[in-house]
């Protein structure tokens, strides 16, 4: 279940299946933090992007490269925050956990 937790929208499964285990509800409520900062995130970008693509395009060419390893590295640390968890690690992350832990 803790996999599920950093797999998106998926973070909900375990955080209302799982009331019992406060491990996986550790994991599950920082997931959905981590999901809903990713989601201000790429919505910022994306209105970012837009905007250097209508004054210069060839800067909307270079932001999209940079979406692609921004992607990338998010992709990479959810996948470490599953193998952290699945090894019964906490992964913290500065601001959001201190945010994900007032629930």
């Amino acid at each position: 279940m803790i996999v599920l937790a950093y797999l998106g929208p998926l973070a909900l499964l375990p955080f209302l299946l799982e009331k019992e285990d406060q491990e996986v509800q550790w994991h599950s409520k920082h997931g959905l933090v981590l999901f809903g900062a990713e989601l201000v995130l790429w919505i910022v970008l994306l209105v970012a992007n837009f905007a250097l693509v209508a004054i210069f395009a060839p800067l909307g060419c270079l932001t999209t490269i940079l979406f692609l390893l921004l992607g990338l590295a998010i992709l990479a640390f959810h996948i470490m925050c599953m193998v952290k968890g699945n090894q019964g690690e906490r992964l913290k992350v500065p601001t959001l956990s201190d945010f994900a832990d007032k629930f």
